[in-house]
């Protein structure tokens, strides 16, 4: 199964729901469901902003489903979304619309740059 990495803590806001979009700087034509993988090292400046103080870095720890990828052509566009993304256009232009996050047993694993398969069955 494909999974994605992210910094701590952007894989717990995709899985409480509240960040809709994950921003990239490149495209896919992958749709369907990954595993969301919490790299090892956390963003201490977004973990202060959103108000966590620990969470667990260097497993998986759910999956969700990408259902469309928009393509952000200016910064208007890209403000529109903020409230579904949680960021400002440094991340990237290209947002990946995600549906039906779900949180699974943690499962330790090393991350990688991409989409990378994971070969355990969930």
């Amino acid at each position: 199964m494909k999974v994605l990495s992210l910094k701590q803590p952007f894989a717990e806001l995709i899985l409480a729901g509240k960040k809709k979009i994950e921003l990239r700087k490149w495209n896919t034509k992958f749709r369907g469901e990954f595993l969301i993988h919490a790299s090892k090292t956390p963003d201490s400046n977004a973990m202060k902003r959103f108000g966590f103080d620990n969470l667990p870095c260097g497993f998986i720890l759910g999956k969700v489903n990408l259902v469309e990828v928009k393509h952000y052509e200016n910064a208007e566009e890209h403000s529109k979304d903020k409230e579904l993304h949680l960021a400002n256009d440094s991340w990237g232009d290209y947002g990946f619309v995600l549906e039906n996050p779900v949180r699974i047993t943690p499962i330790p694993a090393h991350g990688k740059l991409g989409f990378w398969e994971f070969n355990l069955k969930i």
